[in-house]
């Protein structure tokens, strides 16, 4: 790929035309390269590197094709301050799901990558789910999912453009949270196989919700803040379904 080409990959509709997402920085290049020993589909990145990584190579080394450029020209790749001086350039093709995961995690509309991030560290922690994305959710492959995902990118199969409607077809039982809930430390709750949680600010369409014949569950608290993060929420659901 040339220069021009990787520097539009900070752009959401170049990453969907060209196929590829941009992995800054020396810990995701590790993680990178140790996530080739379960996919080897990942040894066809590349890599751009300032002069201080002309010779570098990770703990796990890798066959990636490299290509030199000045610092200029990296501050151009970067989205951070102070750019590591090491990109990486990935294929999405390789990023297909290896396994087949028993339950799902469904996101509604959700926005912040920050949040999207936590959530795949959480499901990659714990293993045995796929994050399921709706139409109109952040793109999981925006520099600041990658960054905050700390590589858990490579290791929770991601789906996208996932409607509601497919969810009720594919999964047979299904819970969303609600204050009227039942607790999530019910013996019901940990099998249900697909979780649905919202929209930070406006949550799932009660209608919606209605349609998928969900049931509703409740995390126990002390009612003094009147809500939790969506990734706080997410790791607790999980936790609770592994215990």
């Amino acid at each position: 790929m040339k220069f021009d080409d990787v520097k539009k990959l900070q752009q959401k509709k170049y990453r969907q035309q060209l196929q590829h997402f941009l992995l800054e920085g020396e810990h995701l290049v590790q993680e990178l390269a140790l996530a080739c020993r379960h996919n080897p589909a990942l040894t066809a990145a590349e890599l751009w590197v300032s002069g201080d990584y002309e010779h570098w190579q990770p703990a796990q080394p890798q066959p990636w094709r490299r290509h030199l450029i000045n610092e200029r020209q990296m501050k151009q790749l970067s989205e951070t301050r102070s750019p590591q001086g090491i990109v990486a350039v990935v294929p999405m093709s390789a990023l297909q799901p290896q396994q087949q995961a028993q339950r799902a995690v469904y996101l509604h509309e959700i926005q912040d990558p920050g949040n999207l991030g936590t959530i795949l560290r959480t499901l990659a922690w714990f293993g045995g789910y796929r994050c399921l994305l709706s139409p109109g959710s952040v793109d999981p492959f925006n520099g600041k999912v990658v960054r905050s995902s700390m590589g858990a990118i490579f290791h929770t199969p991601i789906e996208q453009g996932v409607t509601l409607e497919q969810v009720a077809q594919r999964f047979h039982h299904i819970a969303y949270l609600d204050m009227q809930g039942q607790p999530v430390a019910s013996g019901d709750f940990q099998q249900c196989d697909c979780l649905i949680f919202g929209n930070e600010a406006r949550g799932v369409p009660k209608q919606a919700l209605s349609e998928l014949s969900a049931q509703a569950y409740s995390i126990a608290g002390q009612g003094v803040i009147e809500s939790l993060n969506l990734a706080s929420v997410v790791n607790i659901c999980v936790y609770e379904q592994q215990r």
